[in-house]
């Protein structure tokens, strides 16, 4: 018993008060920097392309290799869809809500990349579908699904 009260102990000191993580605390700190500049009219549709740029531009290679591909993808799947920046990630948007996003392993500290979809895709199916997809690599055949996937999403 007394053990179970020292992990306890250990993992409360661990957690930070507010119940956040240094990585979605930053991740907030982005998105209303990103809101911020909406409300100036800072971002134009070819500012948002070059932000997600940047931002895959930072990521670890294993990820980066990742949202490159998925970039190209989104782009040449569903060109209609603008490329921005959303929670400091980089996201796809139709009528400036995001349809499609990439969130990188290292972004959480997770063991895989993910690619989600928010309720503006269009990718209902029946009482259930998934809306997001683990990543680890992409093979030929990923890819097209993915491609699919797009293209249904943005409608």
């Amino acid at each position: 018993m007394p053990e179970t009260k020292a992990k306890s102990a250990r993992k409360a000191a661990e957690a930070p008060a507010d119940g956040f993580t240094a990585e979605e605390r930053a991740a907030m700190k982005e998105r209303a920097q990103e809101l911020k500049a909406a409300r100036r009219g800072t971002r134009a549709k070819q500012d948002g392309e070059s932000d997600v740029l940047a931002k895959i531009a930072e990521m670890p290679e294993r990820d980066r290799v990742l949202a490159e591909r998925i970039h190209a993808i989104v782009k040449a799947s569903a060109p209609e869809l603008v490329p921005k920046t959303w929670y400091g990630m980089p996201a796809y948007a139709r009528d400036g809500k995001v349809v499609c996003f990439f969130q990188a392993a290292s972004k959480f500290n997770t063991r895989y990349a993910t690619l989600g979809f928010n309720d503006s895709a269009h990718l209902d199916e029946g009482t259930m579908w998934p809306t997001a997809f683990a990543l680890t690599t992409l093979t030929a055949d990923d890819e097209k699904r993915i491609a699919a996937l797009i293209k249904r999403a943005a409608g």
